[in-house]
């Protein structure tokens, strides 16, 4: 019995290994992302109700957030069109929300389901490095990083041959959904693989908001900044899932050139 599910974690390992759309590399990807938007939707839904989201009615902010995420979105969708590629936003409705939280955080879930802390804003200052940090989160969605990563939680957890089960109703892959996408998620499971994937968040989320007429210069100074707030006190780049500061801004640095050419500033 232990053999024949071995073969089957095996099989659905090698049938599961797909190359990316967007990043071009392979990963595995277990579970339907039809399923995981479905999931995501009722995750933000209940999060936005137990939260003071800020109303883009009355505060420039919230609109701020919402203006940045809508033309950052477009140039996702512009991009990937003109490739042939539509099919990896297929489900995406998108959502830009500013909830009042003095973390310095922002998420992005499948389907295009997006939250800004208030407490990140004084960092990013201004809108440029906002569309950073946007770009990056969209990246991680769309780049399907966290259905990757569920994958290989479900390797650990021996759940590799239940790939048709109903998702949304299977008590642990509802479990390894809410640590990985749940809006207090800081640590991944594999740890070089998450670097990897901060990397491509880096890489295209600074395509796309250069797309959106954002100045990409602006993410090496925010990333400056980003590394004063945090005092030091970040755990050394190996025991933590994201690059260490100076690493992650040499690597900004080295993709800067690409994602000029697509920079076009608003109005020119």
């Amino acid at each position: 019995m232990k053999k024949i599910i071995i073969l089957l974690v095996t099989l659905s390992v090698f049938v599961s290994c797909t190359r990316n759309a967007v990043t071009g590399r392979n990963q595995l990807s277990l579970l339907p992302e039809s399923q995981l938007q479905q999931m995501a939707v009722s995750e933000y839904q209940s999060f936005l109700s137990k939260n003071n989201v800020v109303s883009t009615n009355t505060n420039k902010d919230a609109e701020m957030v919402r203006r940045v995420g809508t033309r950052i979105a477009a140039a996702i969708t512009t991009y990937y069109t003109k490739q042939g590629k539509g099919q990896v936003l297929d489900g995406y409705k998108w959502e830009f929300n500013l909830v009042d939280n003095k973390e310095v955080n922002a998420w992005c879930m499948p389907g295009g389901k997006v939250v800004v802390y208030t407490g990140l804003l004084p960092v990013t200052q201004n809108e440029a490095a906002l569309a950073v940090v946007l770009g990056h989160e969209i990246t991680h969605a769309v780049a399907r990083h966290g259905n990757e990563r569920m994958s290989q939680e479900m390797l650990t957890q021996g759940l590799g041959a239940i790939v048709n089960v109903a998702t949304a109703s299977n008590p642990k892959i509802n479990s390894i959904f809410n640590t990985v996408y749940g809006p207090g998620s800081q640590i991944g499971y594999a740890l070089p693989n998450s670097r990897s994937q901060e990397y491509e968040a880096d890489h295209f989320g600074l395509i796309f908001s250069a797309m959106a007429g954002y100045n990409p210069r602006e993410a090496v100074t925010f990333w400056e900044r980003m590394a004063a707030a945090s005092g030091g006190q970040k755990p050394p780049e190996i025991l933590s899932t994201h690059p260490a500061d100076a690493n992650r801004i040499a690597k900004i640095k080295g993709y800067m050139d690409e994602a000029l050419k697509y920079y076009k500033p608003v109005g020119k």
